[in-house]
């Protein structure tokens, strides 16, 4: 190699080097803003309405979230992603116009303004409930106008201007409008069920309404005496015994076999125990009856007790008891078991009713005793045996009414003798002295055999985190199963699990939760009883107790709610909305408050049938994984009943976001990340990559580390998008080369800018948004930074003006600039509207005007792409040696080396014939030469049939490319440079001189 002369020039300015005015350091706190500002100012969202006009809409329906409280970062997760569906469905060709909501009524907002009351003093009940719900309104707008502004801020575009509200008055009129078509159908109508009730909040609550936490309760084994059986059951035991060792049992008549015997059951809720009525059994579970042989004096079990019980679960009900030793006497049958009748344990105090035993499909012997404690008011499934066998029961004498042996303060009523007013659950939301009492009068009266704790998973308010308790109260229902239009078999649960099926969900599991949660749950409470919200808004009959559903009433109460708000139902007696037709003192106005589950799932009703913008049904819903029993649940039920079929065609959902280490995020822990957090160091556009960039189908994960590596990963993308830039200032659109007078290398780039493309579209058409960024940045970097680009920049920055070859890696940089900010628009609309403007700079252009880039199929060149893998295999071999001399500083660039490349692989030996091999390598020279190579030759494993001989450049050193070779100062005009730079010399002179 020798060393060049001192150079003639400063050749710098005569190279084709980037130029650019896009920023290396984004500074997207400050920057973001002022984007925000721009698009308010040229009317962006009024102008992608207008561009949009007669294309195929796609309504994403916004799922409302609550107005209370800044936004989290899961709030961030949800809006992101709708604004990623919507961007890109609009960018797709699409009509996508989305128009953001909110939930306005429930409980949480009404605590909040009472909150202000007690700490004012005041007592809520004091205030007439018009000028209470007066307040809640205003809370609701208040933080309304605080969230619009955070939603904004991550660069979520819709209708800000017109966004829907649950409580406008328009709203408030359909939600009422709504409930009128069940209470019309039928399906609306009011019973007396155990609901889930919180004590703390005073109101029924909805399975969606719950979330189950550790909880630590009182177990308790007791027992109930056996009272009489019928003949079969008697004479199907006495067989039993006479067949093994149990005569003495045999005399005595017809209930002698179970003469002083009982049936345990286990519970873990001792409060319930008075309003026992039966106990259930399983005729899959095999029985025994057992006898206590041998026991300590103290035991409150004693020896020569005789207790049914599951075989299973015998020994354990034993151990808990303390019992010595024990011995099973007969087999009890499923037919025994029909005709027994137990005492009420707490029998003489009160409670002086036969407790019948009951086949129910849902006692198992999994725990407990093999028996279950029916109290029909305190549990669903105990309720729902109770009913089912309650014309039996009439006709055997017994009473069947479902006593209300709990008040709406969790204390025990007159319906559980000897424990009135004690509690249950306090308004604090810890445990009462129910339990101990019941358990101290179960003591007394010798029927308790053992009693625990057990710490479990227990239902508790999503809103208080305080347990509940399963209280039977009369509530508005809406029925599941009853027979509507089409026939018995036309129900509301039939009609849901058609429409489930008929249903797209991302990811696809869930349908089969959605299907699962309708199968299987219970009719769907409506009612509540607070004060904020739309009331059920229906008059009952007193004498029938039938829901009045006159047309012209219900028309009344609609135009009224439309002019006033919900309000007017409670502004006075309500006599203005029955009219003439019908007396005031006939009739009961139901005052509860729906159960704003019901509110949301009305808002298809109030905003896509109302608007003219949108569409119904929308195309997609899109929340959290728990709104399967949420928003999707209720929408689809409400629709289902009133219109047949769900709202949407596709649900689309989404994870929790968790701490670094998979952490559920609290105050406590301190490791929370606020979005406003994120924004205000780093800049919206990293939180949205943060999104697209993971599987939001599964829990997210967020941190310092996380948001350190998300932001490494913006900046590589941002500094890749400023060289194309920065390149593209020497690009003239009259200058593009065609594609048939491309170079291989540019064609090989545009094929796989059509697999990219392929990619990116069938990304955005399954939602699958990880996918789509791992490829564009595997494409940015692997493909172009570290690749095309790294080999053109010669080519660009030095070629001359006249250059085919220059000319047309400017026109491919070009397309791939142009197609690649429009894959990024929706992903990062604030970076892809910063690059697109640098590059069109213009007052009211967008790339969010803009479709996505048309990219031509005649691109597509298998053949050649294959050809130019092999030859990046080869490249990649040579990188390594020259990585290698660097290291041992034998060179210090690529271009002080001429390397000689062995080919001994026949297909890569073709594929490197004709090229520039120097060129491709980025070094002053290359050879090839067929065979093995020297066997002191670098080679790598993973490239078989390549060695590498490093060798220098021989020459001199060009003072404007720095390439080294033997033609420099070839030319005499130009001493110090090669021929090809000299005439890229003239070039530039002639051009800058004109």
């Amino acid at each position: 190699m020798t060393d060049t002369t001192t150079p003639t020039r400063d050749y710098s300015e005569t190279l084709f080097l980037p130029k650019t005015d896009f920023p290396m350091r984004a500074g997207l706190p400050e920057r973001e803003p002022q984007m925000l500002a721009r698009w308010e100012e040229i009317g962006l969202y009024r102008q992608l309405r207008e561009q949009a006009k007669g294309r195929k809409p796609f309504t994403l329906h916004d799922g409302p979230p609550y107005a209370n409280g800044h936004l989290h970062i899961g709030h961030a997760l949800n809006k992101i992603l709708k604004d990623v569906v919507t961007r890109s469905r609009q960018m797709a060709g699409f009509d996508a116009n989305y128009v953001p909501g909110w939930d306005c009524h429930g409980l949480p907002i009404e605590w909040k303004v009472e909150e202000g009351y007690r700490a004012k003093g005041r007592n809520k009940d004091d205030v007439p409930v018009v000028d209470f719900r007066r307040e809640c309104r205003a809370y609701a707008e208040h933080w309304i106008d605080v969230q619009k502004a955070e939603f904004q801020r991550l660069g979520v575009t819709g209708d800000w201007a017109h966004p829907y509200t649950t409580m406008s008055f328009r709203a408030e009129a359909v939600i009422a409008n709504e409930l009128m078509k069940f209470a019309t159908s039928g399906q609306l109508y009011r019973g007396s069920k155990p609901v889930m009730w919180s004590v703390v909040e005073k109101t029924a609550l909805a399975e969606a309404e719950i979330e189950y936490h550790d909880h630590t309760s009182d177990t308790i084994w007791v027992k109930f005496p056996i009272v009489s059986s019928a003949e079969k059951a008697a004479e199907a035991v006495l067989i039993a015994a006479a067949a093994g060792d149990g005569d003495a049992y045999v005399a005595g008549g017809a209930t002698s076999a179970f003469d002083g015997a009982s049936v345990v059951i286990w519970t873990t809720t001792p409060w319930t125990i008075p309003g026992n009525r039966a106990i259930s059994y399983s005729p899959k579970i095999a029985y025994g009856l057992y006898e206590v042989t041998a026991a300590p004096e103290d035991n409150w079990l004693k020896t020569g007790e005789r207790l049914v019980l599951a075989d299973k679960l015998a020994s354990d009900v034993f151990g808990q008891a303390r019992v010595e030793s024990f011995e099973r006497r007969a087999d009890v049958s499923a037919d025994d078991l029909t005709g027994l009748v137990c005492a009420h344990p707490l029998r003489g105090q009160g409670y002086e009713f036969d407790v019948p035993l009951l086949d129910g499909d849902h006692v198992t012997d999994d725990t407990g005793t093999g028996f279950v404690h029916t109290a029909p008011g305190h549990g669903r499934e105990d309720f729902d045996v109770w009913m089912n066998n309650k014309a039996a029961l009439d006709a055997r004498g017994i009473d069947t009414t479902i006593p209300y042996t709990v008040d709406a303060d969790g204390r025990l009523t007159t319906d559980a003798p000897g424990f009135t007013g004690r509690q249950v659950i306090t308004d604090k939301g810890e445990k009462g002295d129910a339990n101990e009492a019941v358990i101290a009068a179960l003591r007394e009266a010798g029927n308790i055999i053992a009693r625990g704790r057990l710490k479990h998973q227990y239902p508790h308010s999503w809103r208080s985190k305080k347990p509940v308790i399963f209280r039977n109260t009369p509530q508005w229902f809406i029925s599941m199963d009853l027979g509507l239009e089409g026939g018995r078999t036309d129900t509301l649960r039939a009609r849901a699990l058609k429409a489930i099926s008929e249903t797209a969900f991302y990811p696809p599991q869930g349908q089969n939760r959605l299907r699962g949660m309708i199968e299987a749950r219970p009719d769907w409470v409506i009612s509540r009883q607070r004060a904020w919200g739309v009331p059920i808004a229906v008059f009952v009959e007193k004498a029938t107790g039938e829901v009045l559903t006159d047309e012209k009433v219900n028309a009344r109460i609609v135009e009224a709610f439309e002019a006033e708000g919900a309000d007017a139902w409670f502004a006075d007696n309500g006599a203005r909305f029955l009219g003439n037709d019908y007396a005031l003192e006939d009739y009961e106005k139901v005052n509860d408050i729906l159960d704003v589950w019901f509110d949301s799932g009305s808002t298809h009703a109030f905003v896509l049938e109302g608007r003219d913008d949108v569409t119904w049904p929308a195309a997609m819903y899109l929340e959290g994984s728990d709104q399967h029993r949420g928003w999707f649940h209720s929408s689809l039920l409400e629709s289902c009943g009133t219109r047949g079929r769900a709202p949407y065609d596709s649900v689309l959902t989404h994870g929790f976001v968790l701490d670094e280490q998979g952490r559920k995020m609290s105050k406590s822990l301190g490791n929370t990340v606020t979005p406003q957090e994120v924004i205000q160091k780093s800049g919206a556009d990293i939180l949205r990559l943060w999104v697209v960039a993971s599987d939001y189908a599964d829990d997210l994960r967020i941190g310092p580390e996380i948001l350190k590596t998300t932001t490494d990963t913006y900046r590589k993308l941002r500094n890749t998008l400023r060289w194309m830039l920065g390149t593209l200032a020497h690009h003239r659109p009259d200058e593009d080369v065609s594609y048939a007078e491309m170079p291989e290398l540019e064609r090989v780039m545009l094929h796989r800018l059509t697999e990219v493309d392929a990619v990116v579209r069938e990304g955005f058409e399954a939602y699958d948004f990880k996918r789509i960024f791992a490829a564009v940045m595997a494409f940015l970097t692997a493909d172009l930074s570290a690749f095309y680009f790294d080999v053109r920049k010669d080519t660009l920055y030095c070629e001359p003006i006249s250059s085919v070859k220059r000319r047309a890696a400017l026109t491919v940089v070009d397309r791939l600039f142009d197609t690649v900010v429009r894959w990024l628009a929706p992903l990062l609309p604030f970076t892809a509207e910063e690059a697109w403007l640098s590059r069109h700079p213009s007052k009211d252009r967008s790339v969010h005007l803009q479709t996505f880039a048309d990219v031509s199929d005649a691109w597509r060149d298998e053949a050649l792409a294959a050809k130019w893998e092999n030859v990046r295999r080869v490249r990649r071999a040579v990188t390594g040696a020259l990585e290698l001399e660097r290291a041992a500083k034998r060179i210090g660039s690529s271009l002080e080396a001429a390397p000689v490349v062995h080919v001994s692989d026949s297909d890569l030996l073709q594929a490197l014939e004709g090229l520039d091999l120097a060129e491709i390598f980025i070094t002053s020279g290359a050879q090839l030469s067929a065979g093995e190579g020297p066997a002191d030759a670098f080679r790598m494993d993973e490239v078989k049939g390549v060695a590498v001989t490093p060798e220098l450049a021989e020459g001199r050193k060009c003072a404007r490319s720095w390439r080294i070779t033997a033609d420099v100062g070839s030319d005499p005009e130009f001493p110090d440079i090669t021929a090809r730079d000299a005439q890229a010399m003239r070039e530039w002179l002639k051009a800058t001189a004109a």
